[in-house]
């Protein structure tokens, strides 16, 4: 029995400034995905192609100018982002973004909500959950964001999108700028999730982690579908997919 469709984007067209003024610049030109519930996808392509773009269409942070927006086949196209949030979209944003005068324990807190319960009305992910897929955050749970190094800020980033308990998180450059170590227990740690069943979308440029955690690829290019498949195509097809992203 196929599995339900837990995100689904259709010929999405997005881009900045205004086209009143002539100064609109047009990013995605009808750019097409969909993630089924359980499902890891890669967005790839290279710096400037559409990537962060069409995450801040989706979860509502940039106007769409067409196509649509579904979360569970519920239409969410340009609603606000706590209505995409509520809907069940957790985004860890590129950047971190975490709240830089509030402790590691309060990031969490402040983010918590159960979006994506067991059944039983329990949240899959409360605090000692984050905590023991990133023991480092318990260790630092008394210290300021501002505090943190860049891995402790991107696991803080992380576990504050888990203890909203998305149905589907999203993950912007997920180890961008991170030491081999750190990156590392990112990558374990998405692959604890990947096998707990949670849905993921994670943007990247590591091919040969994400080949090992991904169900399937989609490569963008100047705003357009360049090419999209599982990781079985991907190995087969490396070198069409490094042409793309000039590996």
């Amino acid at each position: 029995m196929p599995k339900h469709v837990m995100l689904e984007v259709n010929g999405l067209e997005a881009g900045y400034g205004s086209a009143k003024t002539h100064g609109y610049a047009q990013v995605l030109f009808g750019v097409s995905l969909s993630i089924a519930a359980g499902e890891v996808v890669s967005l790839m392509g290279r710096n400037g192609m559409g990537k962060t773009t069409l995450i801040k269409a989706v979860m509502g942070l940039l106007p769409v100018r067409a196509g649509t927006v579904r979360v569970e086949g519920r239409k969410l196209t340009g609603a606000a982002p706590y209505r995409v949030a509520q809907a069940g979209l957790g985004l860890v944003p590129e950047g971190r973004q975490v709240f830089p005068t509030l402790s590691v324990e309060e990031n969490l807190i402040a983010t918590a909500a159960n979006r994506n319960g067991n059944g039983n009305g329990k949240p899959r992910f409360a605090l000692r959950d984050v905590y023991a897929f990133f023991p480092r955050l318990q260790e630092r749970r008394g210290n300021f964001g501002n505090q943190l190094s860049g891995g402790e800020q991107q696991m803080l980033a992380i576990g504050r999108a888990l203890m909203t308990n998305p149905k589907l998180l999203i993950l912007d450059e997920a180890t961008e700028g991170l030491a081999p170590l750190i990156r590392a227990d990112i990558w374990a740690a998405l692959h604890r999730l990947r096998a707990e069943g949670q849905s993921i979308l994670v943007i990247d440029k590591h091919l040969d982690a994400l080949l090992k955690l991904a169900d399937r690829h989609i490569v963008i290019e100047k705003g357009r579908t360049v090419w999209q498949g599982t990781s079985g195509d991907l190995a087969a097809n490396r070198a069409d997919v490094d042409r793309h992203l000039q590996v």
